[in-house]
């Protein structure tokens, strides 16, 4: 049985059509991985799929059907509403861009329904999101790039808790995703989108005995190998590639090629922690914490979600009122000798899964770039020719270029994330640090990024702060390691 039919679908705005109607269906049982790259059209035939545009009705057949009710479990209604919902983790609140950035920088704790949700960490809330979608018992779940933000035993949670609820009750999810190593062991179909184009619906356990394909997605689990998918794939009509190498060389000695920053700092300590500690009512984030950056150096910031990345992140970039209340030096300036928070900030790029769901409005994504030269997030100034110069020549780095004067909100998840990190890279910031900074992107862009950051730090000086949760993601140039364990 059908749940969802759409049939030679076209969105009625022009803006918002893939490059050919859609036909396409979802049967009862079916658990489906909807890839592709960045920019592909996935979030446009999802959008078709839950009915966010309306369609041309032009007497060719087109149509959207859905059939949710069903006398065995309870279910009344058919309207999309009630039964479908989709989780984005992009907007997770109705604030202010500035006001939710800040405050959600310093602001981490365990959570229940009653707490305020700028606590929670990037893997708290969506742990949150997914409990308050499943108490509305939906008849489709739909996620768009679920693992990302989470650490090793997070991940494999979700698939458990997901593969036991499609296994024993009615519910079907659709999962969105850019990173095709990671589809969960729950899916057992792929659809494939590729220039706003859908292809067909494939299944792809065919070519595996289930023994092997329980085999492969226990190892993958275990961080041992790739996912059933993967193995499968080939047969199945599409491939999770490989990169080993993305950036040109002729962008590599743009990058090697750049002046010395004027404005770089000339002291030998980055960052030196002594004995610090973060507490919040009822809970300690950071405890006793003490460790060294020296310029040039490259660090591995890892840890479990909530365990207080973040927080320490907050502390380096001067945005943590708590740092006056430790023994803190940055930039070889002790915090709360009267430096302001622009001296330090002035040294640092930076950027997170927090910050990208700050940029809410409707600004062209070189004016997004260009704010990295004020370290701004919610307020702008008019950026000089210069400022934008500049910012071209870092987006055309990261290939966004030809998005420069279109609304950052038009474009992308995996486009966004590409503006940022050129506004990450626009002052030639002698300290990176980046939070996530391949969150959402396809494979084939978190390989460029990844030569890019790696050519970055070639540079005499640059130092790294990086985060995240999948070890593969480190650029080699990583040279020292600090683990933050969660603090109960």
């Amino acid at each position: 049985m059908k749940i969802i039919d759409l049939h030679k679908v076209v969105a009625r705005n022009p803006v918002f059509r893939m490059a050919e109607p859609v036909t396409i269906s979802i049967e009862e049982g079916e658990q489906v991985a909807i890839v592709g790259d960045n920019g592909a059209g996935k979030s446009m035939l999802v959008d078709l799929i839950t009915g966010a545009h309306p369609i041309l009705t032009d007497g060719k057949g087109s149509y959207i059907e859905y059939n949710f009710v069903d006398d065995g479990d309870g279910r009344t209604s058919n309207l999309v509403c009630d039964n479908i919902k989709y989780i984005t983790f992009q907007d997770a609140y109705s604030t202010t861009e500035g006001n939710y950035y800040y405050q959600i920088r310093y602001n981490h704790t365990e959570y229940d329904d009653s707490q305020n949700l700028f606590r929670l960490s990037s893997g708290e809330l969506r742990r949150y999101q997914l409990k308050k979608a499943l108490e509305n018992r939906p008849r489709m779940l739909i996620l768009d790039n679920p693992f990302i933000g989470l650490d090793v035993d997070a991940r494999k949670m979700l698939d458990d808790t997901l593969s036991e609820l499609t296994r024993t009750t009615d519910l079907q999810v659709i999962i969105v995703i850019s990173k095709t190593d990671d589809i969960p062991s729950f899916i057992t179909h792929v659809i494939e989108v590729k220039n706003r184009k859908v292809g067909e619906k494939v299944r792809i356990k065919e070519s595996m005995s289930q023994q092997d394909y329980e085999t492969a997605n226990s190892k993958a689990a275990n961080g041992e190998g790739l996912m059933a998918k993967d193995i499968a794939s080939q047969s199945a009509g599409w491939k999770c590639e490989t990169f080993d190498h993305v950036l040109s060389e002729e962008k590599e000695q743009m990058i090697l090629g750049l002046k010395p920053n004027e404005d770089a700092d000339d002291c030998d300590v980055v960052a030196q922690f002594n004995n610090v500690q973060i507490k919040y009512p009822g809970r300690t984030i950071l405890s006793d914490l003490s460790f060294t950056v020296r310029k040039g150096e490259h660090w591995a910031l890892t840890g479990e979600n909530g365990a207080g990345k973040s927080t320490l992140l907050s502390l380096v970039c001067a945005d943590n009122p708590q740092a006056y209340a430790n023994d803190i030096i940055l930039f070889g300036r002790k915090r709360g000798s009267g430096e302001s928070i622009w001296d330090i900030k002035k040294h640092i790029g930076y950027i997170s899964p927090e910050m990208h769901r700050s940029f809410l409005r409707d600004y062209p994504a070189i004016d997004i770039v260009a704010s990295g030269m004020l370290d701004s997030i919610g307020l702008f100034r008019k950026a000089t020719p210069e400022a934008k110069a500049v910012a071209e020549w870092w987006m055309r780095i990261f290939g966004v270029d030809q998005y420069k004067d279109t609304s950052f909100l038009h474009l992308s998840s995996g486009e966004q994330r590409l503006v940022l990190l050129a506004r990450t890279f626009v002052k030639d910031p002698s300290l990176l640090i980046l939070d996530e900074p391949l969150h959402g992107l396809d494979l084939r862009n978190r390989r460029m990024v990844k030569d890019i950051i790696e050519t970055f730090c070639k540079r005499r000086g640059k130092t790294l702060i990086m985060v995240t949760h999948y070890r593969d993601e480190f650029p080699k140039c990583i040279d020292h390691e600090i683990f933050l364990k969660r603090k109960e």
